[in-house]
């Protein structure tokens, strides 16, 4: 994390008990996707609450020997200039193959139509791409890791960390 970044996280940490605080069981800062305009687009769909989802492909993190998120982690959601936009925080953490994403989860991506028919055609394109990338083999049986969050910071008046989810 740069020092912007961590001024951003600690103005968070600092509304927080600390009990809140140690609770939290890590803290990164990244962008969602793969390119400049889709990582903008994510942030402010986070930011204004409509993305509250998003999915990986488990190899993923098998082969950048990263570990999968865990409930709690708070992520400093980043547009592509490496710019805090929003603080989310990981709410749930679940495993399913590609083809058993459900409606209800590509919409909570809320990302194109909302619809599964539009999450179906673009994940499809992203993890084929992704996986070529890796060298690893995708198909519709691939795992992926699925987070449910929730934006945590900056709340708006109307907002509140129950209400966001």
């Amino acid at each position: 994390m740069n020092t912007e970044q961590q001024a951003f996280l600690n103005a968070y940490l600092a509304t927080l008990s600390d009990a809140e605080r140690q609770a939290v069981p890590e803290a990164i800062a990244e962008y969602f996707c793969a390119d400049e305009y889709n990582a903008n687009e994510c942030a402010r769909l986070i930011d204004q609450g409509i993305k509250r989802a998003s999915c990986s492909l488990k190899a993923c993190y098998e082969i950048e020997n990263e570990p999968c998120p865990q409930v709690g982690r708070l992520t400093v959601v980043l547009n592509w200039a490496q710019q805090p936009v929003c603080i989310i925080k990981v709410t749930e953490v679940s495993e399913c193959p590609f083809d058993q994403v459900t409606a209800e989860f590509a919409a909570a991506e809320g990302e194109g139509d909302k619809s599964y028919a539009w999450w179906r055609q673009a994940h499809l394109a992203f993890f084929e791409q992704e996986g070529q990338a890796l060298g690893v083999p995708f198909t519709t049986q691939s795992p992926l890791v699925l987070e449910r969050f929730k934006k945590v910071y900056p709340l708006d008046n109307h907002e509140t960390e129950q209400g966001s989810a």
